[in-house]
Formats: structure tokens, C-alpha cells, sequence
């Protein structure tokens, strides 16, 4: 089976910090993927590389035959995404908001109308499509967001923590429709959780990166036999270890502001 997204060699460097290290994998046609790590890890970072949205410092990505660098528009035409952060606007109507991802993605009216109807139907939002999206509950807004991201019909959907503070019954519901999703459409999907037991059940490989690292990639069960252990999350921690990472994180942050502000001319 061909990859849809081929990875070689990634750095990515803020000043004198490495957030992403020589990182090399790919991922097939149709494949849900997940892409685990611990906070500050490099995994959002990775991910702002494949959407065009941060430039390498080096290495190469292709993203359904194009090179974001290259051909940053055919690559933005080839994936969906759902951020961790909500992006929505609450103060348009359901349908409104999807309404305006069409337009902006080019996609014909006739054609978008029919797929808005079909797509917040699958995710049992028509009902509501006249309701401004501030109304709707956290797990709402996001069964939104995913049938937004799949409005323009993507090659690939990246997910970075989309289920992050829902309730099981919503995160349950939501992997219900994305794996019928896969399965109807072809559609890969590309994901990062804190869930382990999430990508130990959808995912058909798993990366995981530390310290802008991957240190393993496999399935679940092979994750598990390497390790020694009999669950991901048990496979996961003797990978990435038990240290808490919020102050990771943070230091990441901190240090990728002072970069930017630096590049900026912003120096305080």
C-alpha cells in the first residue's frame, strides 16, 4: 500500500532548541494512525509541520505527492483538521460555519450544500443546524468541528487531541463515527491523544516521539512485546518514563516565544 505521508529526516529548531530531532516515519493510504507523546514532546510541533502552518528547519515531508513548501495549497486542499483548541465561531449558526469552510475551500455550491446536509446528518447535528454554535455542548462543538474538517472530502484528517475533556460517552460516540468515516471514505486518519486506551483501540500503528524523538513505532501488541509489558499505557510510560512533563511543556513554550519574539524584533 503507497504512503500518504512521507516523513524523512524532520528538524525542527527554536534558537539553540531542538523541538523536533531527525524524526523519519510514514504513514498509508487509509491507516489510522496515532502519534503519542508526553506533553512538550514534539508532537503538536510535528503536526504544525504537516499542515504548513511552521517551516522545517530541515528534512522533507510529502503530504498526498506534494511538498508543503512547495505546493503549500495542494497540501492544505489534501487534509482536514480538528485543533485541540476550539475553533469554531460561536457566534455563527452550525450551519453557517460550515457553510463558510466551503466557500473558503472553493467547493461548488451545489455540491457543498448536499455534503454540509450528508456530513451533519452522519454526525446528528441537522437537527440543530440553525443553532449558533455557542449554545452547543463541548461534545457538540466538536462533532462539528470534525464534520467541518471533512467538508472540502480531505485525504487525510489530523486530530490533535480531539477528544481532550470530553466525557466517555462523547469521546466513545465520536471514535464511532471517525472509524466508519475511515471506512466509507479511504479517509487516513492522523491523530495525537492522552488517552491511551484510545489509540489502543482505533489506531492500526502508533509512533511515539519523546524529546523530539521517536523512540518506537508499531502496533499496539508489538509496542507491548518490545517493552515486556501488557497494555499501551504500560508499553507507553516504560518508553517516556513516570516524570510529570507540565514544566516540560512550559519551558517549551517559553523558549519558542523568546525565539519568535527574538525573530520578530520583539526583544523585551
Amino acid at each position: 500500500m503507497d504512503n500518504i505521508i512521507e516523513v524523512k529526516n524532520l528538524c525542527k529548531q527554536f534558537g539553540d532548541f531542538k523541538a523536533v530531532d531527525n524524526i523519519s516515519f510514514s504513514v498509508k493510504h487509509g491507516e489510522i494512525f496515532a502519534f503519542l507523546g508526553p506533553n512538550g514532546a514534539g508532537k503538536s510541533t510535528t503536526i504544525k509541520m504537516l499542515t504548513t502552518l511552521l517551516t522545517p528547519s530541515s528534512g522533507s515531508i510529502e503530504l498526498n505527492g506534494s511538498n508543503p513548501l512547495n505546493d503549500s495549497d495542494a497540501v492544505r486542499h489534501s487534509f482536514g483538521i480538528v485543533f485541540q483548541d476550539p475553533s469554531l465561531d460561536d457566534e455563527l449558526t452550525a450551519w453557517e460555519n460550515m457553510e463558510f469552510h466551503g466557500v473558503l475551500y472553493g467547493v461548488e455550491k451545489g455540491l457543498r450544500r448536499k455534503r454540509i446536509e450528508e456530513l451533519m446528518n452522519f454526525v446528528e447535528l441537522w437537527d440543530r443546524k440553525d443553532s449558533l454554535v455557542k449554545e452547543f455542548s463541548g461534545g457538540m462543538k466538536r462533532r462539528l468541528e470534525i464534520a467541518r474538517g471533512l467538508l472540502h472530502h480531505p485525504k487525510v484528517l489530523f486530530l490533535d487531541e480531539p477528544t481532550l475533556g470530553l466525557d466517555p460517552q462523547t469521546r466513545n460516540h465520536m471514535w464511532t463515527y471517525l472509524e466508519e468515516l475511515n471506512k466509507s471514505e479511504g479517509i487516513t486518519v492522523f491523530f495525537t491523544t492522552h488517552y491511551m486506551e484510545e489509540a489502543e483501540r482505533v489506531a492500526r500503528r502508533i509512533a511515539i516521539i519523546d524529546h523530539g524523538k521517536i523512540i518506537a513505532t508499531g502496533t499496539s501488541a508489538e509496542l507491548e512485546a518490545q517493552t515486556g509489558t501488557t497494555s499501551l499505557e504500560e508499553a507507553f510510560l516504560k518508553l517516556t518514563g513516570n516524570v510529570i512533563r507540565d514544566e516540560a511543556a512550559s519551558a517549551t513554550d517559553h523558549m519558542r516565544q523568546r525565539h519568535q519574539m527574538r525573530q520578530g524584533g520583539g526583544r523585551r
